[in-house]
């Protein structure tokens, strides 16, 4: 009997232990794939994201074309956005954004994604645009799932004393 026990308390440490490690390494494997792309330049990104949309959509050259400026325009305002925040951590001036900030934040935000669903409905065709939007809608999903998930793991944990 205390043989079994002992297996089983070693079973359950190593299960642990690899299910941490594994855990660590998809954050450090996320962390530098952002890395990576942090350094591409806009076009660069914009190309790629193009030319993935192209093989899972399979585009025709005039979308690519209309997508690639479209991904273009995306990728100069985020990488402006990237470097006024990063310009404001240095000088640090990181105060908390008031109401009326995050309030125009976000509605940009959400402008931007009409923006962005109004110009896929108008270059893609119907099935794509179909296909678009369940990846679209999955990744999202999945994005807000995990979001919940580390949510809820953060709330079990006890305060130390």
């Amino acid at each position: 009997m205390k043989h079994i026990l002992l297996i089983a308390i070693a079973l359950i440490t190593v299960n642990a232990t690899a299910q941490e490690h594994r855990r660590e390494k998809k954050q450090g494997d996320r962390k530098e794939r952002a890395h990576q792309l942090k350094d591409f330049s806009p076009e660069e990104v914009a190309t790629l994201q193009t030319k993935r949309m192209a093989l899972q959509l399979d585009l025709t050259e005039t979308q690519q074309k209309e997508l690639q400026a479209f991904h273009l325009d995306q990728a100069k305002s985020r990488k402006s956005d990237m470097e006024a925040r990063k310009k404001m951590h240095e000088e640090g001036n990181e105060t908390k954004p008031t109401k009326e900030e995050r309030f125009n934040r976000i509605n940009d935000q959400l402008d931007n994604k009409l923006a962005a669903k109004a110009k896929m409905k108008n270059v893609l065709n119907k099935e794509q645009y179909e296909k678009w939007e369940r990846a679209h809608s999955n990744r999202s999903n999945k994005a807000k799932a995990k979001r919940s998930k580390q949510g809820e793991h953060k709330r079990s944990r006890k305060p130390r004393n």
